[in-house]
């Protein structure tokens, strides 16, 4: 005892010392050092993009050492920045280009503050938490969300988003507490919802979500809050049970669900009779006892051996039925079509019997001319679908689009009178369409001859598939027809025409095209690329990419149209001769012109051509010109490196008011993306970025000068001002 007291009295005087040590090494271990050079650079970017507050101290947008140097808000473990707290500081400004270079960063909190803008494309990949409520941000749920597959808690609350949701959460079993509420959010909830297998909290209040709740059916809540949007249809008895759930201000039917089909096995512990379920540990619902029927424990008594035999004969022969009648429908389904040819009249040669069976088989309600479109919870999935050739397909995807009659659409564009006529893309003509509600649509008539007998029958799998694609600078598909062997897409219209006419067409419109317009323009759609690319799964290969088919609203945004339609237009090389089919000559990749294979590196050349029209305002092929100068990429690739030469070749258009550095940057994405070898073409999502970058730095130069203008602008010849 005494040895141990001398041993405590020795040591206690350096008790001090000993402490002052041990912080000293572990900041050392954890906070001292240079912090890793891509998290210095990315904080370097956000405290820009917030500009510049002096809130953060000891914050910096040139040099620092985030770690050693203890910027507010930022923990780090060793060289490594994870986790960044700044909330309720008053921050004004964006997120930013850079957030997805924090590859350490675990939690992420900027809520209350006054954040605008969308969100941008990539966000760090690795969080587990994120919380950005109580903000200004616009746009929707960025899809690089499908990616953060470790997200255990989710809060965009009370912020401007906006359309669907998003189906981007099937990878993220580790979400617990999910908050997308106070926003204005439409539509219905994602199919991936489903999958949320831990998620306890839920709050999507105060949107305009419509459709039902069964996709809740399963997960393990304790907290669900939906009320005050559009939601209908029954409320499952399933959710009756969450221990906190407010469901007011939709338009749930009234009453109890209805009871399951016949013969159909009721959910697990569920009884048959819905008044006496009652969950362990959950409250009781009005009218029941909370205790099983007793008609129902004798019921499984007297299931007894003749019963179960009895069933088992019962569904033999049901099956047998089911068969049979199958075998007749199909029999008789050759024969109306072997009658029918003779008399088609007017319709199209090859009329198609199959979406006329469709039809019947869906018995799904048709929009009728004043409608333009249905509850999103009409929703269809086409099941079995009778080919051609007697065999059956079956379409597992949802069509989300609307369906109307031919009698609509001919009503809509004056039975497609030429007035109506606004353009001939590659599978047909297109017509604009006036609704008696007023609301204007366009109409993509497909000419049959475009389609072969194979790819007839894939049209309703290609609008199934068109119609879930969602992105803010892809053109929507709204609706469709199939009927009377015609098929007919019902798109969004745009209301400031092409890119391709704006460029080239010499009118007033065309001084619109400044240069900060032209990089918004290359930005937007090389993001609706990217979306394309390496968010759909699987990759959709746009394969007619051309400054024709983007599509600028009153805003100068650009919107790419007829994504998805590669699908009816197989990638074969019997088309290799046919330019109307894939593409327009002059975009077209040199692979193409090979081999008749079309990649999503050929779309990223199809992109570098038209960000040389947008540098040049010159067409991609233009007979007009001199031989030499008759192939943009021809002529424009072995300038895009010399600055003088570079300089002549902008459009006089934009009379000289463009950054000269911008200018360069410009040119050599151009370069990357035409290059011959497919190989070495940078993926879009490099693009995006790159293009991000020219933008921030242009945002830069404005703060920084007084310039009113998105630019810092000057002319080759006087080099005024350079951007940093």
């Amino acid at each position: 005892m005494y040895r141990n007291r001398c041993k405590k009295d020795t040591l206690f005087p350096f008790l001090p010392v000993l402490v002052i040590l041990a912080v000293f090494f572990e900041s050392s271990f954890v906070v001292e050092g240079n912090t890793d050079p891509k998290d210095v650079q990315a904080l370097q970017v956000l405290y820009a993009s917030l500009n510049s507050p002096s809130q953060l101290s000891n914050w910096k947008s040139n040099g620092g050492d985030p770690c050693g140097e203890s910027w507010k808000g930022v923990i780090c473990l060793g060289a490594s920045v994870v986790s960044i707290k700044i909330n309720d500081m008053g921050l004004n400004g964006t997120l930013g280009y850079m957030l997805d270079a924090l590859t350490s960063l675990k939690n992420l909190d900027m809520s209350g503050n006054n954040i605008h803008d969308s969100f941008p494309y990539q966000l760090p990949p690795n969080l587990t938490s994120l919380n950005l409520a109580n903000n200004n941000i616009s746009g929707t749920v960025p899809y690089s969300v499908a990616g953060m597959v470790r997200l255990s808690y989710l809060n965009l609350s009370h912020n401007s988003l906006s359309q669907t949701i998003g189906d981007v959460f099937t990878n993220h079993s580790n979400l617990v507490a999910l908050d997308l509420s106070s926003n204005n959010f439409s539509g219905d909830l994602p199919p991936s919802f489903s999958t949320l297998t831990n998620l306890s909290v839920l709050r999507l209040q105060n949107n305009q979500l419509s459709g039902t709740l069964n996709i809740l059916v399963g997960l393990p809540l304790t907290n669900l809050n939906v009320a005050k949007n559009r939601f209908n249809g029954w409320i499952p008895n399933e959710l009756l049970s969450i221990p906190n759930f407010m469901y007011d201000g939709n338009s749930f039917a009234n009453g109890p669900a209805p009871p399951p089909p016949p013969y159909t096995a009721p959910p697990p512990g569920r009884s048959r009779n819905n008044r006496t379920h009652s969950p362990p540990n959950s409250r009781t619902r009005p009218g029941s006892d909370g205790q099983p029927s007793p008609e129902n424990g004798n019921e499984k008594k007297r299931l007894t051996t003749g019963a179960i035999i009895g069933i088992a004969l019962g569904s033999s022969f049901v099956i047998l039925f089911a068969l049979a009648a199958l075998v007749f429908c199909i029999r008789r389904g050759k024969d109306k079509e072997i009658a029918a040819r003779p008399s088609t009249g007017s319709l199209p040669v090859g009329t198609d019997k199959v979406n006329l069976e469709v039809q019947e088989q869906r018995a799904k309600p048709v929009v009728a001319v004043a409608d333009l479109k249905p509850p999103p919870t009409e929703k269809v999935t086409v099941e079995m679908i009778q080919g051609k050739n007697g065999s059956v397909r079956r379409v597992k995807s949802p069509i989300t689009a609307s369906s109307y009659t031919v009698a609509a659409l001919q009503t809509a564009t004056n039975s497609f009178s030429q007035e109506n006529l606004i353009g001939e893309g590659s599978l047909g003509r297109v017509y604009r369409a006036e609704f008696p509600n007023g609301k204007i649509m366009v109409i993509k008539k497909i000419d049959s001859a475009a389609l072969s007998l194979q790819e007839e029958d894939n049209f309703l799998e290609a609008v199934s598939n068109m119609s879930r694609l969602r992105h803010p600078n892809i053109v929507q598909l709204i609706g469709y027809c199939a009927e009377h062997g015609q098929r007919l897409l019902v798109y969004d219209h745009v209301t400031n025409g092409s890119l391709h006419d704006m460029l080239h067409f010499a009118d007033e419109r065309s001084e619109l095209l400044t240069w900060n317009a032209r990089v918004r323009v290359a930005l937007g759609t090389a993001r609706a690329l990217e979306y394309l690319h390496e968010v759909c799964l699987p990759s959709v290969v746009h394969r007619n990419f051309k400054s024709a088919n983007i599509l600028l609203d009153e805003e100068l945004n650009p919107h790419l149209s007829d994504c998805g339609l590669a699908a009816l237009t197989p990638n074969t090389e019997r088309q290799v001769s046919s330019t109307q089919m894939v593409g327009s000559f002059g975009y077209s990749a040199p692979e193409f012109a090979l081999s008749g294979i079309y990649t999503v590196k050929s779309d990223v050349y199809s992109f570098g051509v038209v960000m040389l029209e947008l540098l040049t305002g010159r067409k991609p092929l233009d007979s007009s010109r001199v031989r030499s100068e008759q192939s943009l990429v021809r002529w424009a690739t072995p300038q895009l490196h010399d600055i003088d030469a570079l300089s002549k070749m902008v459009d006089p258009a934009l009379n000289g008011m463009y950054p000269a550095k911008s200018l360069s940057r410009f040119a050599d994405i151009i370069a990357l993306c035409v290059q011959p070898e497919p190989e070495f073409r940078p993926p879009m999502s490099e693009v995006v970025q790159a293009l991000v970058r020219l933008m921030q730095r242009a945002s830069v130069v404005k703060r920084r000068s007084s310039d009113e203008s998105a630019f810092t602008y000057k002319t080759p010849e006087h080099e005024t001002a350079d951007m940093p």
